[in-house]
């Protein structure tokens, strides 16, 4: 009998603590997501399912009994039950863990709540090494709304095998949601898939232990190949907004996604070629990609930029002359331009990162008077891949070796080397995680002769 009371109150307290941690459940819908990374601060994010008050808790890794508070701040259906935290005035290349708390009670994770702020390295000693993973065109299958047959999207995992890498921060190169035929019209639509896609399981560790920055594509902006005409276009970049949190959004009152960061000495330059790009159909030779005015943003970060590698992200691909589909190519005015103006002004280290394609390849321009420009693009996460490439399997300016175009993928790319001879080391994944094809380009490669 005394054993039997041992095991019912064994139980009770079992089923206690099993309600208590799914009361400070009950109210997550997805996050934590550790946006931007900067040397003292840092941007996080966090999404309830209802209204709800948001508090993050943080510490030094080494010094866990000195506690800091952010504001409270409340979700509610007006920020789509979104938070975001600005966690300031924090040490530079100081490792800290945070805790959530929603209406005052501690949310329970099964992996780290951590960050890693960057290092002030500037004139003291050699730029730190660091990693980043690449991926684009990440589908998520919803059958009522999905095509009749098979589904469109893979297994939701790779991004498990993206976090098993431990990559200091994540690129999303664009579509990395796809909005559906009742989606492009409807604001509460678009807010529903963006919710679905970001509360999935296997994508939450990923959020949580590396920072992520993003640009867009058309599915995430709107429909297949869509552009300045959709008149959707503000609501989406809302949205894009809201669910995620990069340092800045256009310049100069100038709307769009486009935004820069430093991380260590690499500089990010990521576009958008959407929100001003004019109908690829349109038959006239100076139609915008881009557009003016980030045109004249994208040349000021080149020229301003003193980084050994200038990582320029698009979404669609830049430098593919052989592209049969919708690219830079098609935008002959503007490509011309940026490539003329980074030859002119000698701007050196430039290597382009792209989506798009569901197909993953490297891709070296070679041209007269110009050192090589190389474009890594990177696709697809989990949307179908595209196998049968025609006329673009014998494409010369693919590096050979470097096709993947039957599996689903993801790139990492480590950045390594001392001063003046900086290497970025490309690579590819399978979902598993297993090593594909490697490539190394060195800072000494991407100079001017003379």
């Amino acid at each position: 009998m005394k054993h039997k009371i041992t095991r019912l109150l064994l139980f009770s307290l079992f089923i206690g603590l099993t309600e208590i941690l799914s009361a400070q459940h009950a109210k997550h819908q997805s996050g934590p997501m550790l946006g931007y990374v900067e040397q003292m601060e840092v941007g996080l994010w966090y999404q309830t399912n209802s209204d709800a008050t948001v508090q993050i808790k943080y510490w030094k890794k080494s010094e866990p009994k000195k506690v800091f508070e952010t504001d409270k701040v409340s979700t509610s259906k007006e920020n789509y039950f979104i938070a975001k935290f600005i966690v300031a005035d924090l040490f530079y290349g100081t490792e800290y863990v945070y805790d959530v708390y929603v209406d005052s009670k501690k949310a329970t994770f099964s992996y780290p709540t951590e960050f890693k702020t960057q290092d002030l390295w500037q004139w003291r000693k050699p730029a730190p090494d660091f990693t980043f993973a690449v991926g684009s065109c990440f589908y998520v299958n919803d059958p009522e709304f999905d095509r009749p047959g098979r589904g469109y999207g893979g297994d939701t995992k790779i991004m498990e095998s993206i976090a098993d890498k431990k990559p200091d921060l994540m690129l999303w190169t664009g579509d990395n949601i796809y909005y559906r035929e009742p989606d492009f019209s409807s604001k509460a639509r678009m807010d529903y898939r963006n919710r679905q896609a970001r509360s999935l399981k296997d994508v939450q560790r990923l959020l949580a232990v590396s920072a992520n920055y993003a640009t867009w594509d058309d599915h995430d902006f709107g429909p297949n190949n869509s552009d300045r005409s959709y008149p959707y276009k503000d609501e989406a970049l809302e949205l894009f907004n809201a669910y995620w949190f990069n340092p800045h959004a256009g310049s100069d009152g100038n709307k769009g996604v486009y935004f820069s960061f430093l991380y260590n000495d690499i500089d990010f330059i990521m576009t958008d070629d959407r929100y001003h790009r004019a109908p690829n159909k349109l038959e006239d030779s100076t139609k915008a990609f881009f557009g003016e005015t980030q045109m004249q943003w994208i040349k000021d970060r080149l020229l301003n930029s003193y980084a050994p590698f200038k990582v320029v992200i698009v979404g669609n691909q830049a430098i593919n002359m052989n592209n049969p589909y919708e690219g830079f190519q098609e935008f002959k005015k503007e490509q011309t331009e940026l490539l003329d103006f980074i030859k002119q002004h000698k701007i050196e280290g430039v290597v382009f990162f792209s989506g798009d394609r569901h197909h993953t390849e490297l891709l070296k321009l070679e041209q007269e008077g110009m050192y090589p420009l190389y474009e890594f693009t990177n696709s697809p996460l989990t949307s179908g891949y595209n196998a049968n490439l025609r006329d673009e399997l014998k494409n010369p300016l693919r590096v050979e070796g470097t096709l993947v175009n039957t599996e689903h993928n993801f790139g990492l790319v480590k950045i390594s080397g001392e001063r003046n001879s900086r290497l970025m080391t490309i690579q590819t994944y399978s979902a598993k995680g297993d090593l594909l094809w490697q490539y190394e380009i060195s800072e000494k490669e991407l100079k001017f002769k003379n």
